[in-house]
């Protein structure tokens, strides 16, 4: 015997209670490289609140906490980029379906981004590695 469940999910809402004041930041100066890992950018008829993940891999990056920061603004978006590859000595981490589906439930918008140079980990137990990503477009 097989049972099928069927349903939808509408009109979900968040209110978060402890979350941190976003940084303002006005959308003709917004460089993505350069602000914080979370904020609200500012547009002469409303504002988006944002996030940016490291990684597309969410137990590395640990999303939680900037997307709570959000959750009380009407626009949310967060930027994800889809691919991480840390050369011969690292991983290849790739975007999974399942942290899309995740976004969709949170009415985040995503924006996929993606890494175009790197600069070489001058850490000491880093050195012998390959180089890591830097900059998102």
């Amino acid at each position: 015997m097989t049972l099928n469940f069927e349903g939808s999910i509408k009109d979900v809402q968040y209110k978060a209670f402890l979350a941190e004041d976003l940084r303002q930041c006005d959308y003709k100066s917004f460089d993505i490289n350069e602000v914080e890992t979370s904020g609200k950018i500012i547009f002469p008829n409303g504002e988006f609140a944002y996030s940016k993940l490291v990684s597309p891999k969410r137990t590395l990056s640990y999303p939680f906490e900037l997307l709570y920061n959000t959750f009380n603004s009407p626009m949310r978006l967060t930027v994800i980029p889809v691919l991480k590859d840390e050369g011969l000595d690292g991983d290849l981490d790739r975007i999974q379906y399942s942290t899309v589906s995740w976004m969709n439930l949170l009415n985040i918008y995503i924006v996929f981004s993606y890494y175009d140079n790197a600069v070489k980990n001058a850490r000491p137990s880093q050195v012998s590695k390959k180089l890591p990503i830097k900059n998102l477009m």
